[in-house]
């Protein structure tokens, strides 16, 4: 059976990597083999997801994209009955050539015309590139946008609120077009290279997540937008060696810690062209952030957040167009670090809005008062508010998630807007596991998915505020038969120790498993402040059964630091020193758990992770190689010097703030107390962590005279996916050098 399912799981590997023609070779015909043989890359049984639905404005129907005879068209359904109503038939999507590429849908207020975002093309990660159309619906005519501008260009197109006209970008300049004559013109003409209208340059895209960088005024009269000087911002190169005899350059701006930051602005300018009336922020645009701007909804009213470079504030600006009424109504500060708000919703008449926080030592949301004078919370208690679900001001309440007793689990809650905090599970308390909703913007109807790590998803769609099940979505009995016949070990959740902190962690064993034997460990690491590992959900993820089946047993502990629901001191106690706090805790909670379970061979522990979780893995190869016996480091940081000023200073200060920190913090520093086997995976072409961080790294180590292994792939990026044969290639690599330098397989206890 071991066999069996290492043959089968690296099958499942290959297909997804294009090798196909080697599961078909396979032989072995048992249900087991079959199941196997007929699934993807990622998991090991193929559950179905509940479609997506996009719920409409009000709340009792959604819209979905479905096939008419091989043709696409919208239609829309009521969450109470599912009858059905075609809102763009399939007739109209043929009306012009580049029906096959849509890729986005966007009504109109009043529904009559509908924005088509087709033929699209990457920008960095997401594709926000491409031709746009207007359709309307009444006369099923569609005409392009922009025409004459370059193919392709166009990004952000957005409806004005009267829904007379539509604004985008080309080329960093704004654009807006009058639907009723259909000619266009440029609101912004100083867009070049290095000055960046209506959009952001690469570190606001990774670290704020600010792609579309223009805002429609309430009158639909102006257009609010961000500015970007890129000019005396370090730019970084990448080489491309593959793709030509010569190389050639990709040369993009990149603020490294410490280094310059582009300088950047809002203004408003009106739609007829004209001068641009910049806001006199107070603040030096190079050392001061912008990251979220809004109109008050059904105003001309500017509501703006700055941060501060070192990211210890957040100050809320407003403005109105054609005022000169800038002032700062709120700030809130944490000697840690803050996080932009996207949990800003008006109340009463925007009276009040409500603000996410953890100022009581908690991540909790608030009301406040337009003017900023009062602030009190929405909800209480010694827990995390881990994500808004819904909030409806004439039912009063809002949803949310949260896990007081279980930081790997995720229930519905809801509390009363204008209450005294208290908070009530909505949730059945008996599925323990993580609980997912798309809720409707009235809060009467939600699709509910429920599952863990034992237990495939299940969807239902539900009724508010009763919590009533009116239907089941996806029922997924067949694949959880698949998954319970399979017999291997779903993940097990334990609790580790690092000194007196418990650590949550979960461990799958390899088949066969037989507890009179020691086996080797590979722990999936992450350990950075942007994500957490330990998590109740469904996954099925092959590769670590797929590692399971050669005889390793796969561990993964959520660190200090790592986004987890355990309060403020928790994720912040890491400030100043990201990567000291981690490595020290993976360390003491493998041999914690080595305590615990007698069938963990101390003699073969390894170590493997990715970006964040690749540093960690250096941290821990080199500060504690007395445990940590092999490691593999996926597109990692060396030197926390060579990351973006957003991300590092956010957990870090600047280097001319913290260079002690910066020095602890950095894997390179403790180069040269590697004893075990090292292996660097890294791709050339990789614009978020460059490839500069494993030259410096291998620079280092040959210095120490050090012995270690290294893959490079050329001109792949962050998730090293790119072009033919590399994922397969990839898992193939980690496989050889694990099976070679951590044996695998039980060994009898002595």
């Amino acid at each position: 059976m071991k066999n069996l399912l290492r043959t089968l799981l690296l099958a499942h590997i290959m297909m997804m990597c294009g090798g196909a023609a080697f599961a078909q070779e396979l032989t072995d015909t048992s249900h087991t083999a079959k199941m196997l043989q007929s699934r993807a890359f990622g998991i090991i049984v193929y559950p179905e997801y509940p479609k997506y639905i996009e719920w409409m404005e009000d709340g009792e129907h959604y819209m979905q994209t479905e096939w008419n005879n091989g043709k696409p068209e919208v239609v829309a359904y009521s969450a109470k009955d599912e009858s059905r109503t075609v809102l763009i038939p399939s007739n109209q999507l043929e009306t012009f050539d580049d029906v096959p590429s849509v890729s986005n849908i966007t009504f109109s207020d009043d529904m009559e015309k509908v924005l088509l975002f087709t033929d699209t093309r990457k920008v960095w990660r997401y594709h926000t590139r491409g031709n746009y159309w207007v359709l309307d619906r009444k006369s099923g005519v569609a005409h392009q946008l922009g025409k004459g501008l370059p193919a392709n260009s166009l990004m952000f197109a957005k409806f004005s609120p009267d829904g007379n006209k539509v604004a985008y970008v080309s080329k960093n300049n704004i654009y807006v077009e009058d639907l009723t004559t259909k000619t266009y013109k440029a609101i912004t003409t100083d867009g070049n290279d290095t000055i960046v209208n209506g959009t952001f340059d690469w570190v606001y895209e990774e670290e704020f997540d600010c792609r579309d960088g223009f805002r429609w005024s309430g009158d639909s009269k102006y257009i609010a937008y961000w500015q970007s000087n890129t000019s005396g911002t370090g730019w970084f190169d990448i080489i491309n060696n593959v793709d030509s005899i010569y190389p050639t350059v990709q040369h993009f701006p990149y603020p490294k810690a410490g280094t310059t930051n582009s300088a950047v602005k809002i203004g408003y300018v009106s739609v007829d062209g004209g001068t641009t009336t910049w806001l006199p922020i107070p603040g030096d645009e190079r050392n001061n952030y912008l990251p979220r701007m809004e109109f008050v909804p059904g105003t001309n009213q500017l509501f703006i957040q700055q941060m501060d470079r070192p990211q210890h504030t957040n100050k809320v600006w407003t403005a109105t167009i054609g005022k000169d009424d800038l002032q700062t109504i709120f700030e809130d500060s944490d000697v840690a670090w803050v996080e932009t708000n996207d949990e800003v919703t008006w109340l009463r008449q925007n009276k009040y809005f409500t603000w996410m926080s953890e100022r009581d030592g908690w991540r909790h949301l608030y009301r406040v008062s337009a003017d900023g004078k009062q602030m009190s919370l929405i909800t209480k208690g010694d827990f995390d508010v881990i994500e808004l679900v819904g909030l409806n001001e004439k039912s009063g309440y809002v949803y949310f998630i949260a896990s007081p007793d279980n930081a790997t689990q995720r229930y519905l809650y809801r509390a009363k807007l204008f209450g005294n905090g208290q908070c009530e599970l909505v949730s059945d308390a008996n599925q323990k596991g993580q609980h997912n909703y798309n809720m409707s913007p009235t809060c009467t109807w939600a699709v509910h998915t429920f599952s863990n790590a034992r237990t495939v998803p299940q969807a239902e769609l539900l009724s508010f505020p009763s919590g009533k099940t009116i239907r089941k979505l996806v029922d997924n009995s067949k694949a959880q038969k698949e998954f319970d016949e399979l017999g291997v070990h779903p993940k097990e959740f334990v609790k580790v120790k690092s000194g007196e902190l418990m650590l949550d962690a979960w461990m799958i064993k390899p088949y066969n498993f037989d507890a009179s034997k020691k086996y080797p460990v590979i722990i999936d690491v992450y350990g950075e402040p942007a994500s957490s590992t330990v998590q109740d959900v469904w996954s099925g993820n092959t590769w670590h059964q797929y590692l399971a089946s050669l005889g390793y047993i796969v561990v993964s502990i959520d660190n200090r630091g790592a986004a987890a629901p355990r309060g403020r001191e928790w994720r912040k106690c890491i400030y100043g020193e990201v990567g000291t706090f981690a490595s020290e805790d993976q360390a003491q909670g493998i041999l914690d758990l080595a305590r615990q379970y007698p069938f963990i061979d101390t003699e073969r522990i390894g170590i493997t992770g990715w970006s964040g979780g690749g540093s960690q893995t250096l941290n821990c190869m080199f500060r504690y190689p007395e445990v940590f016996k092999t490691g593999i480091a996926i597109a990692f940081v060396a030197d926390q010097r060579l990351y973006d000023t957003i991300y590092q200073e956010r957990y870090m200060n600047t280097p001319q703030n913290n260079p002690e920190g910066y020095e602890k913090g950095s894997p390179i520093t403790y180069a040269e107390n590697l004893e075990g086997n090292l292996l660097l995976i890294h791709g050339t072409g990789d614009d978020n962590v460059h490839y500069q961080n494993c030259e410096m790294l291998v620079n280092k180590l040959i210095e120490e005279g050090k012995m270690f292994y290294q893959v490079s792939y050329p001109m792949r990026s962050h998730s090293i996916s790119e072009r033919e044969g590399t994922s397969l290639h990839l898992r193939k690599t980690m496989e050889n050098f694990w099976l070679k330098f951590l044996p695998a397989g039980g060994r009898t206890l002595r």
